[in-house]
């Protein structure tokens, strides 16, 4: 048997894949790009990274002898810098095959960290201005090489061709764009300046504007970084970088701390707002790497407790994701993001030693951020938590103050319980927290840790009624009547009818009803109506002892004096749900459908009861 010759049967060809460049470039606009105008910012980025390549080269060279020069006239733009250059295997290798970057070649890999960009592609968003690209260059490591001409077009040809080294008498590459008509909103020279201030203001190489009109070149980076700056004293150095946080971010800031971390080169500010923000409501913050910024919007920079601050960075080693418009998430990024959370900590933590007043003003505004600080961070609920404010009976104090008046402190489960029973236990002595808020109950029970001998309690119903008189029994046993008819008017709310003594006397009644029990209540409901089926099994399992809602009456109060005393049962009927109904809107929860139509209903009894007697 003859095996077949395998070596000699072809098992395919090998192919090249077809790139469709007009497809490319789309895909690039609407998914890669949040706008055409990163152009501009692709092209500084190219000229930065040929500009560090040729001090590389050259580095004895002065700061400031190498250069970006920006043209933009309404006809063209054009980009020209004194950068390494490319020869002609460069731009065959380079800028006629997408995705290769020379900044990936291994002559320089071991410099690519100098370099803002590490991606191929960034040429290519010239096409979403324009259908053309024309690029001269003459490389600075040939001192004899010619200059090279390339050509790219949209359709995707392009032509490549040497000139003489006269063409471009020194090293460096220039890139002209012809705009399209559709892309005057980007390629306008006013605006060709605008973005180049935006993209660049910080770069560390010197960038002028000219728009054609033959007036003196425009520095677009006229001043380094304001950290960057040597200042006479500690306070001229602090009002700059307020001043520098006002202008770039839009608001004057409650203060700046200056951030520093030399491991990976970033220096900045982060700037305290100084409005309250919703918890979680995490800010934007302005990043550049190595000058260029990167993004206004970069929120994973901070942790998400420090939506206080706003920054305002620039770091040398943080790696940008493949559209440069945010930050890669690595080990770098979690360990500056770890790095800055500390630097906030050390801030809030001078503040609370050595400004008080400072620390009271951004308490006054933050305190909700700092809770949630504090709720995970022990040495900042050790500084803070006698400082923070809360809601109590003795209005808005800290929880030092409270304590300090208050034996036990009793902090409510929910907003809706520390309404119900606020005044009533505040007339009655009783020093109650509101522990509805986010964080604030967690933080009220650990009082007892930055403060020996505080008691700190949750709020139960039956610790209020106990601080309540009770009536002697003669007015229990007139009342007793009337008392029967309310509970069997409010039985379908599950409610229990008591009478007793309290202040303050204004109140006609306390309606003592937490949303766990509402919600025991509700759950037993439907277990009695689902008896037999396979709910009713499972609702059953769970069934306990439903405590009842409790509607308290005064005596102190007059109405309850007089409604007390009625004997027409109907009338008696009326009296109570109206109270009960008076009692569930003073307690200010959410009102269910049967208690909506109780309270329209019992008025318009009451009405009709009236308009009965004055006939």
């Amino acid at each position: 048997m003859t095996l077949p010759d395998t070596a000699a049967t072809p098992v395919g060809d090998d192919r090249t894949f077809q790139v469709d460049l007009r497809g490319l470039v789309d895909l690039l606009s609407h998914h890669l790009y949040s706008s055409p105008r990163v152009y501009l910012r692709e092209l500084l980025q190219n000229a930065v990274d040929a500009l560090t390549a040729r001090h590389s080269l050259e580095p004895g060279a002065p700061t400031g002898a190498f250069g970006i020069r920006l043209y933009a006239d309404g006809s063209v733009v054009r980009v020209e810098d004194d950068g390494v250059g490319l020869t002609e295997a460069d731009v065959h290798t380079f800028l006629a095959t997408i995705g290769r970057s020379s900044k990936r070649a291994e002559r320089i890999a071991e410099q690519r960290g100098d370099f803002i960009g590490q991606f191929g592609i960034g040429l290519l968003s010239c096409f979403l201005v324009a259908d053309e690209i024309h690029v001269l260059s003459r490389s600075a490591r040939t001192p004899d090489a010619p200059a090279v001409e390339w050509r790219g077009r949209g359709d995707g040809s392009y032509t490549v061709r040497t000139l003489p080294a006269s063409a471009r008498p020194r090293p460096g590459t220039t890139v002209t764009l012809t705009p399209r008509p559709d892309a005057g909103e980007w390629t306008r020279p006013v605006q060709v300046h605008a973005l180049a201030r935006h993209f660049g203001s910080l770069l560390r190489h010197p960038v002028t504007f000219t728009d054609g009109t033959g007036g003196t070149p425009a520095p677009v980076n006229p001043e380094p970084a304001p950290w960057a700056v040597t200042y006479p004293t500690p306070g001229a150095r602090s009002r700059a970088l307020a001043a520098y946080g006002e202008d770039v971010l839009g608001f004057k800031p409650l203060d700046t701390i200056e951030l520093d971390l030399p491991a990976v080169g970033l220096k900045g500010i982060a700037c305290v707002l100084p409005e309250t923000v919703p918890a979680g409501r995490r800010h934007g913050h302005r990043v550049h790497v190595k000058g260029m910024l990167l993004s206004e919007q970069a929120e994973e920079i901070l942790p998400e407790w420090a939506f206080f601050v706003r920054c305002v960075v620039d770091a040398e080693s943080l790696r940008p994701t493949a559209s440069r418009e945010s930050l890669y998430e690595d080990d770098t990024l979690a360990a500056v993001r770890d790095a800055l959370a500390e630097r906030l900590r050390e801030w809030i933590a001078r503040a609370a030693a050595s400004d008080p007043d400072l620390l009271a003003r951004f308490l006054q505004v933050h305190h909700l951020a700092v809770k949630s600080l504090a709720v995970h961070d022990d040495e900042i609920l050790r500084m803070l938590l006698p400082w923070l404010p809360f809601e109590t009976t003795d209005g808005h104090a800290t929880l030092d103050e409270f304590a300090r008046t208050h034996r036990t402190v009793l902090v409510t489960s929910s907003v809706e319980e520390f309404r119900q029973v606020a005044a009533i236990a505040s007339a009655a002595g009783l020093g109650v927290v509101n522990g509805g808020y986010t964080y604030d109950r967690e933080l009220v029970h650990r009082l007892p840790e930055i403060r020996p001998g505080a008691s700190v309690a949750d709020l139960d119903p039956a610790t209020l009624t106990a601080h309540l008189d009770p009536v002697d029994r003669e007015t229990e046993l007139a009342a007793a009547a009337y008392l029967a008819r309310a509970r069997d008017a409010l039985a379908v709310f599950d409610c229990d009818v008591a009478l007793r003594s309290f202040q303050p006397a204004s109140a006609p009644a306390l309606l003592v009803d937490s949303r766990e029990a509402r919600h025991e209540r509700t759950r037993s409901q439907l277990a009695r109506e689902q008896e037999g089926g396979v709910w009713g099994d499972i609702l059953g399992a769970l069934r306990q002892e439903a405590p009842r809602a409790q509607l308290i009456l005064n005596q102190l109060n007059p109405l309850v004096r007089t409604a007390v005393t009625i004997t027409e049962p109907e009338l008696a009927r009326t009296s109570a749900e109206a109270l009960y109904g008076q009692a569930a809107m003073l307690s200010r929860r959410p009102l269910r459908p049967a208690e909506s139509s109780l309270i329209n209903r019992s008025f318009l009894d009451l009405l009709a009861h009236a308009l009965r007697k004055d006939s």
